[in-house]
């Protein structure tokens, strides 16, 4: 008897409604799993197709976790479904990286960053840093299927050598190679390439009613007036599909467009930013000239990019959004700019220990689609002073007026050692919750972790409550006594990225 099993690129079903067409949706690719799953998954699914959106966190499971140039791409589906098929029973380690269905999404720094050893990881099919390895590149090969079917398997794999250094719970081998990258950054300046992010345009008659609705910010902007939006590119797919629904559903007059393709993105981060900047933008990068979060359209090497003053590492900082064919000489130019200031590139893997340390929250980490900006100390995003309506602003207010039910917590720990998410967090000696989010902070030299916290009988969680308790942090049977933060305890009065360092 021969069993025929429904295997997906992820190994996870495919749920939610198609992306192609409004009002079909799936419940899918179980990967034998469908009797495990079938009753919870059944009952998420009927309340989307009721609600519009399931009751919990279902964004792993998500059609819309996947790029519409992936899903439609036979190289990859098959690459990637025998990869995750062949690792099921695997170890599933904090940093590995698929081998499977790579190269697909490459952005215009791609070359230049493998020359200077560049170890990337893949995220939405595109090619972004990880960090830098000194000895040299290690660039990503074909697939070779692990030898299977009579394909020669890849020999002297640099790349597979150093995912497979990491295949540990401890510290990786390559931890000061990061260290340095997140050091050079709070102290020098670094060069991180994003240009994996995706960017669209919100255009047309009702743009603004569509980002008053959309948007928890007052976006205060002139009827007409057209949106630049950068959106994470883990889930650019996802924010894309659904700003057309609403869109349609809400009967707004304008339209949204990808140019992700089109651009690139680099941030140029730290305390000599606006050293090696000044002498590549033909604009004034003083703090009275270019205030914190503002942007202009400027010159750079001859080429004009929109700059834009923001930071998601807490330092002082610009990102250039840059068209595609200007990419590689406004790069040179601030590399060569940045030389005699000791300028490097840096990856992901230092912006996810910087942006926690600074306390940026993260997607599907820090942030789900079943939290709420309450809850996640992300109040002052939100325009509930002013009367403009916005989707959940009633949620919000109600769950302003009864008090908050669960809360972020910041939580730093004494011991060297590693933590990655989803460990227990005990007030008391008693379970409260567990970390959304880990990573080891290189400024204040300790591992920095944020997680959701209930109280037990169900009472609301107030500032006394989390001031007044002893938490312990529990790691594979151990635990760890932490410290509680309020807010993060790194730049807690958001200096830097003003450029104020004393």
């Amino acid at each position: 008897l021969q069993m025929l099993k429904s295997f997906t690129a992820d190994h996870k079903p495919l749920m939610g409604e198609a992306p192609e067409v409004r009002g079909f949706f799936l419940g899918c690719g179980f990967n034998s799993a469908g009797m495990m799953l079938g009753g919870g998954c059944g009952r998420e699914l009927a309340h989307w197709i009721i609600h519009g959106r399931p009751e919990k966190d279902m964004y792993g499971y998500d059609i819309r976790r996947f790029h519409s140039s992936l899903t439609d791409n036979k190289r990859w589906i098959r690459e990637r479904s025998h990869e995750s098929y062949a690792k099921n029973y695997s170890v599933v380690f904090p940093f590995d990286e698929p081998l499977a269905s790579r190269n697909m999404r490459k952005d215009p720094f791609h070359q230049i960053l493998t020359e200077e050893g560049c170890v990337f990881q893949e995220r939405h099919g595109w090619e972004r840093p990880g960090w830098f390895n000194k000895d040299g590149p290690a660039p990503v090969k074909d697939y070779d299927y692990y030898g299977a079917y009579g394909i020669r398997t890849n020999i002297n794999y640099k790349y597979n050598e150093l995912l497979g250094k990491e295949y540990t719970f401890n510290f990786p081998p390559h931890h000061d190679v990061i260290k340095s990258e997140c050091l050079s950054c709070r102290h020098g300046v670094v060069v991180f390439n994003m240009s994996y992010f995706g960017k669209f345009y919100l255009t047309g008659p009702d743009a603004k009613k569509a980002a008053d609705w959309l948007f928890t910010a007052d976006v205060n902007k002139k009827p007409g007036d057209a949106y630049y939006l950068a959106v994470g590119g883990g889930v650019a797919e996802h924010n894309w599909n659904h700003i057309r629904s609403v869109i349609q559903d809400r009967g707004f007059r304008c339209q949204l467009t990808d140019h992700s393709e089109d651009m690139g993105m680099i941030s140029i981060q730290g305390p000599k930013s606006r050293e090696v900047l000044q002498e590549v933008l033909d604009s004034d990068l003083s703090n009275n000239a270019f205030p914190f979060s503002t942007h202009k359209v400027v010159s750079a090497a001859g080429h004009q990019v929109r700059a834009m003053r923001l930071s998601f590492v807490g330092e002082l900082g610009w990102e250039l959004h840059i068209p595609r064919d200007a990419c590689i000489p406004v790069y040179r130019a601030v590399m060569a700019a940045g030389a005699k200031h000791g300028i490097i590139n840096s990856g992901y893997r230092a912006i996810d220990s910087l942006s926690i340390e600074k306390g940026y929250r993260h997607w599907h980490a820090d942030l789900r689609p079943d939290d709420t900006p309450l809850e996640a100390g992300l109040g002052f995003t939100c325009k509930l002073r002013s009367s403009i309506p916005f989707q959940g602003r009633e949620r919000l207010e109600k769950q302003k007026e009864e008090g908050l039910k669960r809360h972020i917590v910041c939580f730093t720990i004494d011991e060297k050692i590693p933590m990655f998410g989803l460990e227990a967090v005990f007030r008391n000696g008693v379970p409260v919750g567990h970390l959304r989010r880990a990573d080891y902070g290189f400024f204040i030299d300790k591992t920095i972790s944020y997680g959701y916290i209930r109280h037990p009988d169900g009472g609301v969680v107030s500032s006394d409550f989390i001031k007044t308790g002893d938490f312990t942090l529990e790691r594979m049977g151990v635990t760890y006594k932490a410290t509680a933060h309020l807010k993060s305890p790194f730049d807690p009065e958001n200096k830097r990225v003003k450029g104020i360092y004393s």
